[in-house]
């Protein structure tokens, strides 16, 4: 058995002895509540504002690419399923009350967006579609030419056929997948501000962008939501990003809030990943630098047991707790650990808790950068002014 089978079956140890626990009573509730209408779902016990949006507290993050062997799903990290397992696990994410779905063109390229699609037919109003642009993708094939590309005229034809595979008539919240330095923001904001006069898009956003590029875009049209990697494990928003998300009303959405896996307990100071596994090139998860970062692991699986809850949970909750407007967007292909990242919205922490835990984290310094350094360079970018 590999190191990381082993610890996806620890991890399922896990929340079945946190399902026995104080967890159970609220998924089980929660679950009977879905019974019956939309409005009487998950939402309604739970929700939370993301800018212009009222959202449940989880969202639910779609990132798949091909597999190798045919039909297969495959996520970054070594996880797969198949295409109707896939379509099934975002529909019951719906009915359990996840309202904000999460894909790009850029995931598969446009494996994803498909598959959300499909799933999505019938209870498309049910939620808040978001989804990306930005790389230079030809829209057509999907063949990959390198590099950005927010050029207005790439974004109208990466739009339209977003729209299409997606089966819907509006994307409720675009995000400029990166900053292409190359453009400037006003001209994509611009863009983007027709569109919404179109009806195609209702609200946009950015993704790891500069904050002087954030402020631009944000005066040619406002921005709703910025997407940045934000957990434990990787706390860099709070110096900057926050407090701009703060002063302009932007919510502020989590990638990788659960540190690309690490912060479930399922990765030991002895993993190692396999060269398919994104986790492979990044520094952080090196041997040395990985064994070094298990004190963060150790405080957060103590912290669940302190809580009669697995240690996901604890990550995801403490996002939560950092703002009101912040909602993490776990990504999974496994139904199971779906169920026990929504039941993260029912874990809270006292003031002296929270407090707590914040001292003991700040004390533990994490090695290794968050990301290899090609994907690094492309985050915090300026677009180039305009003339």
């Amino acid at each position: 058995m590999s190191t990381h089978s082993k610890n996806e079956i620890d991890r399922r140890k896990i929340l079945t002895a946190a399902a026995a626990l104080t967890v159970a009573p609220w998924v089980g509730s929660a679950r009977a509540q879905t019974s019956g209408s939309p409005a009487s779902s998950l939402t309604t016990a739970a929700t939370r504002r993301l800018g212009p949006f009222q959202v449940f507290p989880i969202g639910l993050g779609c990132q798949w690419r091909p597999g190798a062997a045919s039909g297969a799903v495959n996520d970054l990290y070594a996880s797969s399923t198949d295409r109707k397992d896939a379509i099934n696990l975002i529909r019951h994410a719906v009915d359990r009350g996840v309202t904000l779905i999460d894909t790009a063109e850029a995931y598969g390229p446009f494996m994803s967006e498909e598959i959300v699609g499909e799933a999505l037919q019938g209870v498309r109003n049910r939620v808040v579609l978001s989804t990306k642009f930005g790389f230079d993708i030809e829209p057509g094939s999907g063949a990959r030419r390198g590099g950005l590309n927010s050029r207005p005229e790439h974004i109208r034809q990466v739009v339209d056929a977003q729209l299409r595979r997606l089966r819907t008539d509006r994307i409720d919240l675009l995000y400029q997948h990166r900053v292409d330095p190359q453009v400037p923001i006003e001209d994509v904001a611009g863009a983007i501000k027709d569109l919404a006069r179109e009806g195609k898009v209702l609200h946009y956003g950015l993704s790891e962008p500069g904050l002087g590029t954030v402020r631009r875009a944000h005066a040619v049209h406002p921005v709703a939501v910025i997407q940045n990697e934000y957990s434990m494990l990787w706390r860099g928003p709070e110096a900057r990003v926050l407090p701009l998300c703060e002063e302009l009303g932007i919510g502020f959405v989590c990638w990788s809030p659960l540190g690309m896996g690490f912060l479930t307990g399922s990765v030991t100071a002895t993993t190692r990943f396999d060269e398919r596994d994104f986790r492979a090139s990044v520094p952080r998860f090196a041997p040395d630098a990985l064994a070094a970062n298990m004190s963060l692991v150790t405080l957060v699986v103590t912290w669940a047991r302190r809580k009669n809850a697995t240690p996901a949970q604890i990550a995801l909750a403490w996002l939560s707790a950092r703002k009101p407007w912040i909602v993490p967007i776990p990504g999974t292909t496994n139904v199971a650990h779906l169920e026990e990242n929504i039941s993260a919205a029912a874990l809270s922490f006292s003031a002296d808790e929270s407090k707590e835990l914040d001292i003991a984290l700040a004390a533990i310094l994490i090695r290794g950068e968050r990301l290899p350094p090609p994907v690094l360079a492309a985050t915090g970018i300026e677009a180039v002014p305009r003339l």
